[in-house]
């Protein structure tokens, strides 16, 4: 089962970018509070690339490459709402296939459906998702396109936190993950181009270690 980043020297390239425009945030030394509560010195918010048309597209053309690779028989393209919406949208019409997008809950009113879209039973999927922590809201719409008979080939993200409890999440749905970059080449780069020291560099390392416990 895949579980890997796409291609090492556009990991590099898609991080040094988002570093450049501030989708990504290193504050070892002031951390960002998550919703999960969790203290953490990196901050990611890749739908910042929208707004620069080059990056957008860089991530657009790295998607459209790893579909076709890895999942060439794909029939649609799903994205992980909210923000693997506008990316999910963006690949789809570059490799003109439907789109849908996937709700984290069915909606309470009109047709309450949680996948958006249309669709038909045995279609072959591959979901998009800009950014995997855990990976359970992303799991948790693979398991609502697979309550509706939907074949899901596998899973993209922009951005993976590299977690250890991520990979066993995946493992234990069967879902492939396939990403454009990762934590440990961003604080690689980051080291490199002096965003960060050496004891930045240390300190970032030990919150991937155990992120749920550090800075308490």
């Amino acid at each position: 089962m895949r579980y890997h980043c796409f291609k090492k020297k556009l990991g590099l390239t898609i991080a040094r970018q988002l570093l450049e425009i501030n989708a990504i945030k290193l504050q070892p030394h002031a951390p960002f509070t998550w919703a999960s509560g969790w203290k953490s010195p990196i901050y990611c918010d890749n739908r910042l690339s929208l707004s620069f048309p080059e990056v957008r597209n860089n991530i657009k053309l790295a998607f459209c490459d790893l579909v076709k690779e890895h999942y060439p028989t794909a029939e649609a393209i799903a994205g992980v709402a909210t923000a693997g919406i506008p990316q999910g949208a963006l690949l789809a019409d570059e490799l003109e296939l439907p789109f849908i997008y996937v709700r984290s809950s069915s909606k309470s009113h009109g047709r309450t459906n949680q996948i958006e879209g249309a669709f038909s039973e045995g279609q072959k999927v591959v979901v998009l998702e800009d950014l995997i922590s855990s990976g359970g809201s992303s799991l948790a719409a693979v398991d609502a396109l697979r309550g509706q008979n939907i074949e899901v080939l596998g899973m993209t993200a922009i951005f993976n936190y590299g977690f250890p409890i991520a990979q066993q999440n995946f493992i234990d749905k069967s879902v492939e993950l396939v990403y454009l970059s990762e934590y440990s080449l961003l604080i690689d780069l980051a080291l490199a181009r002096g965003f960060i020291d050496a004891s930045d560099a240390a300190t970032l390392q030990s919150w991937r270690a155990s992120p749920e416990t550090w800075g308490k």
